[in-house]
C-alpha cells in the first residue's frame, strides 16, 4: 500500500495543529475602557487533538480522512488553580452530540491543550441524550462542582425537537475523576443555565436558576432566580426561587436571561456576568450583561448597569447560531485580573480581560436603564451637559 498521501496529509495536519496551539494571542483594538478583547479564539474545533478526529493507522485510514469530526468548541466553565488556567469546554461532534473536555494552560489567553481523553461522566441517566454548558464552582466545602444541562427527548410529544432540560450535577477534586449526583429538583419542569454559588448561605447550598415552562420558551419564568438546597447529595430546592435579575420589556433580557459565570466576589458585592436574549427579525440575539448582588444577601440586587456588556463583533457574529455571545466561565487570578471566556455564535471560544477594579467601576458607576426612550434621552443629555461644562472649564 502506498502511504504517501497519508504521510503528507498527516504531516500537514500536525504542522497546522502546532502552529495553532502555540500561536500567541494579542489584544484587539477595544476602546471601551472596560475590558480587552483578544484577536484570536482560545479554543476552536481545530484545537482538539488530531487523534480525537482521525484514525492514525495508515492501514485502516490510507487517505487520512476524518472519522469522527468536531463541529464546534464553545461554552466553557473555567477555573484558576495553582497558577494554571483550566477550561471545561463543550465540544460538539459532527453528530451534534456534545461532551465535555478539559483544556489547560499556563496562560489565560493562549496555549490551551486538551487532555488526552474527554470527560467521561458517570452514565447514570439512560434517557439522557445530550449534555452541555458546564459551570465550575470551587465551593467552600472543598469540592469542585460542575453544573450542566442534561437534555433528554420529551416523549410526550411527537415533535422530534421537543426536549426536557434538567440541571445535572457532578463533583471532582482533580477534574479527572467525577462523581455524578442527582439532578437538581425544583418546581419548574425545565431548568437550564443553573449556577452553584461558591459559598454557603445560611448553611445551605445556593443555586442560581432559570425556571422555564418548556425547552425553548421561559413562559412564566421571570428571570434569573436564587433558591437554596439543604443537602447537595439530595439537591431539592427547599425555598421559593426568588427572582434577582428580572426579564423586562424592550430590553436585552426581554425574551429570556440566564446566569453565566459563577459570581465574582468583590469588596462591593457579588458581580454576576450573565446573558440576555431578545428577538429580532434575524432571530434571537444573545448578549452578555452584568449585575451585582449584596455580599450579605446574594438574593438582593444592588447594581444593574444599563444595557449589554459584551455583544458579538465582526466575525464573532458568524457561526452555527449567528449573532450570539454566551459565557459560563470567568476566573480571577492573584493579581486581581479577570478573564471572561465567552463563545461566539455557538462555534468557538474567546477571552476578554479586565480587572476587579475596572469591573467594579463598570458595575457600580454605570447608570441603570431608565426603560423608556424619553428617559434615556434625558439621561444621555445629562451626561453631555456634564461633559461640556467640564471641557469648557478645562480648556
Amino acid at each position: 500500500m502506498n502511504n504517501n498521501e497519508f504521510t503528507t496529509r498527516l504531516a500537514k495536519a500536525e504542522k497546522h495543529y502546532e502552529e495553532l496551539v502555540t500561536r500567541k494571542n494579542v489584544p484587539a483594538d477595544d476602546l471601551n475602557g472596560v475590558y480587552t478583547r483578544y484577536a484570536y479564539p482560545v479554543l476552536t474545533a481545530a484545537h482538539t487533538p488530531l487523534f480525537w478526529r482521525y484514525d492514525m493507522d495508515p492501514q485502516t485510514n490510507p487517505y487520512f480522512m476524518e472519522r469522527l469530526g468536531i463541529n464546534a468548541v464553545l461554552n466553557s466553565g473555567a477555573l484558576y488553580m495553582n497558577g494554571r488556567y483550566y477550561l471545561v469546554a463543550r465540544v460538539e461532534g459532527n453528530d451534534r452530540k456534545s461532551f465535555f473536555a478539559v483544556a489547560e494552560s499556563d496562560s489565560p489567553v493562549d496555549g490551551f491543550r486538551f487532555r488526552d481523553y474527554p470527560v467521561r461522566l458517570p452514565d447514570t441517566c439512560p434517557e439522557e441524550t445530550n449534555v452541555y454548558d458546564m459551570r465550575l464552582t470551587q465551593h467552600e466545602d472543598g469540592w469542585i462542582y460542575g453544573v450542566f444541562c442534561s437534555e433528554s427527548r420529551d416523549t410526550s410529544s411527537n415533535d422530534l425537537s421537543a426536549a426536557i432540560a434538567q440541571a445535572g450535577i457532578v463533583r471532582t477534586k482533580d477534574l479527572e475523576n467525577w462523581e455524578r449526583l442527582p439532578d437538581l429538583v425544583s418546581k419548574s419542569p425545565q431548568q437550564r443555565n443553573v449556577v452553584l454559588h461558591p459559598e454557603f448561605i445560611d448553611g445551605k447550598y445556593a443555586f442560581y436558576t432559570r425556571p422555564q415552562d418548556d425547552f425553548i420558551s421561559t413562559g412564566s419564568g421571570g428571570g434569573v432566580c436564587i433558591g437554596l438546597v439543604r443537602d447537595i447529595t439530595d439537591p431539592v430546592i427547599c425555598t421559593e426561587e426568588t427572582v434577582i435579575s428580572p426579564r423586562r420589556y424592550h430590553t436585552i433580557t426581554e425574551v429570556k436571561n440566564g446566569a453565566g459565570a459563577v459570581p465574582i466576589k468583590t469588596p462591593k458585592g457579588w458581580i454576576h456576568i450573565a446573558h440576555g436574549v431578545r428577538n429580532t427579525a434575524a432571530g434571537l440575539r444573545y448578549v452578555i450583561y452584568v449585575f451585582a448582588t449584596a455580599l450579605d444577601d446574594p438574593s438582593k440586587l444592588i447594581a444593574e448597569p444599563s444595557g449589554l456588556f459584551i455583544a458579538p463583533h465582526g466575525s464573532e457574529r458568524v457561526g452555527d447560531v449567528s449573532n450570539v455571545v454566551f459565557t459560563n466561565g470567568a476566573v480571577v487570578n492573584e493579581k486581581n485580573e479577570v478573564y471572561i471566556y465567552y463563545a461566539s455564535s455557538d462555534t468557538r471560544l474567546h477571552v476578554a480581560s479586565t480587572t476587579i477594579d475596572k469591573l467594579m467601576d463598570y458595575t457600580f458607576s454605570t447608570p441603570s436603564d431608565p426603560l423608556r426612550s424619553a428617559d434615556c434621552v434625558k439621561q444621555r443629555c445629562e451626561l453631555i451637559e456634564k461633559n461640556l461644562r467640564y471641557m469648557e472649564q478645562h480648556r
